[in-house]
């Protein structure tokens, strides 16, 4: 028996979000499932990092669910190529209220799953969701704290803020909106000398064969850089995280402090669970290699199944 992949669609603010829905080996129409929605890093779409962890989590037994974000992939919004980190995580209540439509979801067995950049979208969703009864995160970062982190002067920040409040007057008086490349090309980055090891990694399965989608376009909203600029997904962690949580980074730490993230995370949260380090994985491994991804989701599902189950 087999998995049985479906398209979704849902809304979130008059927006169609698109999704796909995997059902497990011996779906029945007429049975109750505990089900997860995957939250894919910042800038994927369904078909890359989150339906490798949909997918074998529904060869465990569960409905999963991953979606295309508002604004990028073949979910709709405009502008397109947004990064709005409150419309993503109010895009992950959406698939809870699309997922409690369905006869065969049990509405009690929810549980959520975020990778990277998802993985701080779906802690801040947990905050308030309390459909959600456990959330896992592989290799989760709070995008903003990240993306504050990354830049290079003391005086990054300021300066890319003004500039966005001058883009925002351009566009408001008829110019182009600005987009901004999330990464460069493998090209670029040859050219430029890039060394550093987790990026290229990132270059690796974004841009060649290994991950790349052409939904994906590579591609930032140069003004939505602010909306990231002051984002803070692990904010009130320690007033409103009530739902068990297991933390997985990579062993490596890189450079997307995501593993350091993850610790930090790990040690606000009330009810948490595990802190499992994946020896030898890099960020980007953590999104498709197999010798990491398997044992990570052995993992999740120890959690699932603890606290999903009837």
């Amino acid at each position: 028996m087999s998995i049985e992949l479906r398209r979704a669609r849902f809304q979130n603010d008059g927006r169609d979000i698109v999704g796909h829905l995997r059902l497990p080996p011996g779906f029945e129409e007429d049975g109750r499932y505990p089900a997860i929605v995957v939250v894919g890093p910042g800038s994927s779409v369904k078909k890359q990092a989150g339906a490798v962890y949909s997918e074998k989590l529904a060869e465990r037994g569960y409905v999963t669910i991953v979606f295309d974000p508002s604004y990028q992939g073949e979910s709709g919004g405009t502008p397109r190529d947004t990064e709005n980190s409150a419309v993503r995580v109010e895009d992950i209540r959406c698939a809870v209220d699309y997922l409690v439509t369905l006869p065969f979801i049990d509405e009690e067995r929810i549980g959520l799953l975020g990778i990277c950049a998802g993985g701080g979208y779906a802690i801040n969703a947990a905050l308030i969701e309390r459909r959600f009864k456990a959330v896992g995160t592989v290799v989760a970062n709070d995008l903003g704290t990240a993306f504050r982190r990354m830049q290079p002067q003391a005086d990054a920040v300021e300066t890319m803020l003004a500039a966005i409040g001058k883009q925002r007057t351009a566009e408001a008086r008829g110019a182009e909106p600005k987009r901004n490349a999330w990464l460069p090309s493998e090209a670029e980055a040859k050219a430029t000398g890039i060394a550093d090891p987790t990026l290229l990694n990132a270059i690796d399965y974004y841009l060649t064969p290994r991950g790349h989608h052409p939904n994906r376009t590579n591609q930032r909203l140069f003004t939505s850089d602010a909306l990231l600029l002051g984002y803070d997904g692990f904010h009130l962690v320690e007033e409103l995280l009530v739902q068990p949580i297991q933390v997985i980074v990579g062993g490596k730490l890189g450079t997307t402090f995501s593993h350091e993230a993850g610790k930090s995370l790990w040690e606000r949260a009330r009810n948490r669970k595990d802190f499992i380090v994946i020896e030898g994985a890099d960020h980007y491994d953590m999104y498709d290699k197999p010798e990491y991804v398997d044992p990570a989701v052995d993992h999740l599902v120890a959690l699932y199944d603890e606290h999903l189950h009837a």
